[in-house]
């Protein structure tokens, strides 16, 4: 499940729904509006192989890496929030939930920063060119 912070701009969420990009949001389909930052990890312990994009930097740390979900901070300007999310669901190294399990992943300009879990080295991969 690819799962949207509360806090992801509404306009992006509807062009990833156009773009067919399954996904839900948190106080929408997915907890009660208003839920606070430090429900959202317990929130993801219960859900399945989930992957939560947010534009709070609090999320990038690598003591929140688990086998069972992926943290992906959009560290990018909102208006670039959709597009951001559909090239990180599309790269090689991204494109299959198993691939992102146990990742926590700034997703930039430039490309993917990330530590993956049981690795203390910060790895860093580009944007596709396609």
């Amino acid at each position: 499940m690819n799962l949207l912070d509360e806090n992801f701009p509404c306009d992006q969420a509807a062009l990833l729904v156009a773009w067919r990009v399954p996904c839900r949001q948190i106080g929408h389909e997915v907890a009660r509006l208003g839920t606070q930052d430090e429900e959202i990890i317990p929130l993801l312990h219960r859900l399945r192989r989930v992957t939560l994009f947010t534009l709070d930097e609090d999320f990038h740390k690598r003591r929140l890496a688990h086998a069972s979900y992926c943290l992906a901070w959009l560290d990018v300007r909102a208006d670039d929030a959709a597009l951001t999310v559909r090239r990180f669901l599309r790269h090689a190294r991204f494109n299959a939930v198993a691939k992102r399990m146990g990742i926590v992943a700034r997703l930039g300009e430039s490309g993917v920063h990330f530590w993956q879990r049981n690795q203390t080295a910060k790895m860093r991969v580009g944007w596709n060119l396609s």
